[in-house]
């Protein structure tokens, strides 16, 4: 295997000659992380597949989780004894970036994937099939700059697959939908423009939608771990436990990850407007500019709700998610300012006693 099978081609080589500071005099060569397991990284280098981890000085200038490699990224590697293993010291600018928030406390960015071109979306066509829970996935897919396409798994469990996929369309207008059985080996023609040689495409979805499936379907042997869904509420069981990526016979590569059961949203950088695009279309006809679809007369939007054309329901998703994203945004913003002020009050040049033991060390 190569970099190049990977991925590495005139623009990445390009991004090397400018961000490699240095790259030449210090013997470092260019590598992709093709398996995040915490603490060490697999990747690929021209010469093969290695360990990695992180430099010291690059781990003690990392800042946010999100600055760290994740699965995708290019790094700058330096080799160690004969490529037994390697040492990381920088990462390469990323093209694409697929993040969630991280659970807990205070709120922190978590990479799915990086440089990805393609994201799929999987939802199984069982009792598990949520539109709303979509749109959402939608607005993480459009925020990361990776191309959202909708796959409904499972199809050969679905009698009205066809009214499924037309209630998919109406919520997410523009996006490709493909349902697709792993089982019947039905669909996997119309995926192969987004498979292709040196293409990169993740799956992400919730648990037991089957993207463990799709995942050996696509590559034609069995590399991940597959359990069967819960009869009683077809929710699924965490079988991918890591982020991996594999090449896929036609010469793609594809990232498995992790189920979420439930995905909360980081920052929005337009992705909710993409992903209900029909209501901000609707929206430039309101009478006020600042309209909030709710109260105000001469909304346009609230007209398409009364006449049919709009759902009330995903109407309803828009303004939870909006009201959300801006929680999420004051935190996170409430969430630097005091990073900031103890970054500021441990240095000594940012306060007054500072300045006094400077002065009195003089």
């Amino acid at each position: 295997m190569t970099i190049t099978q990977y991925g590495w081609n005139e623009n990445w080589n390009k991004k090397w000659q400018e961000n490699g500071v240095g790259a030449e005099e210090k013997n470092y060569v260019p590598g992709r992380i093709v398996g995040d397991f915490g603490s060490k990284y697999r990747v690929i280098t021209e010469t093969g597949e290695t360990w990695g981890e992180l430099a010291g000085k690059l781990r003690h200038s990392l800042g946010a989780s999100g600055d760290y490699p994740a699965i995708g990224d290019w790094v700058v590697l330096a080799m160690l004894d004969g490529g037994a293993h390697a040492v990381i010291h920088g990462l390469l600018p990323r093209q694409s970036v697929i993040s969630r928030k991280a659970a807990g406390n205070p709120p922190e960015e978590q990479i799915v994937a990086s440089n990805v071109d393609t994201l799929f979306l999987v939802s199984a066509l069982n009792d598990d099939f949520n539109v709303r829970r979509m749109e959402r996935y939608l607005i993480m897919a459009w925020n990361s700059g990776a191309n959202p396409v909708i796959l409904l798994t499972k199809a050969d469990l679905c009698d009205d697959a066809d009214s499924k996929i037309a209630e998919m369309e109406r919520s997410a207008p523009g996006v490709p939908i493909y349902a697709v059985s792993a089982l019947r080996g039905e669909g996997r023609e119309e995926l192969v423009p987004y498979i292709g040689s040196g293409q990169t495409v993740a799956l992400t979805g919730s648990s037991g939608c089957g993207k463990s499936t799709m995942v050996n379907w696509l590559c034609g042997r069995n590399l991940q771990l597959t359990q069967d869904i819960r009869e009683d509420d077809s929710r699924g069981r965490h079988t991918t436990t890591h982020r991996e990526l594999f090449i896929m016979p036609d010469g793609g590569i594809i990232v498995d990850t992790p189920g979420m059961r439930e995905l909360q949203l980081w920052e929005d950088e337009g992705g909710l407007d993409l992903a209900f695009g029909d209501i901000s279309e609707l929206a430039s006809s309101c009478r006020f500019n600042n309209c909030s679809h709710e109260l105000e007369e001469g909304c346009a939007v609230l007209a398409a709700v009364s006449s049919g054309e709009l759902e009330e329901k995903r109407l309803l998703n828009y303004r939870k998610t909006q009201r959300e994203l801006r929680y999420q945004n004051t935190k996170e913003n409430k969430a630097k300012r005091k990073t900031a002020a103890a970054s500021a009050k441990a240095s000594p040049s940012r306060s007054r006693g500072g300045w006094r033991k400077e002065l009195e060390e003089y």
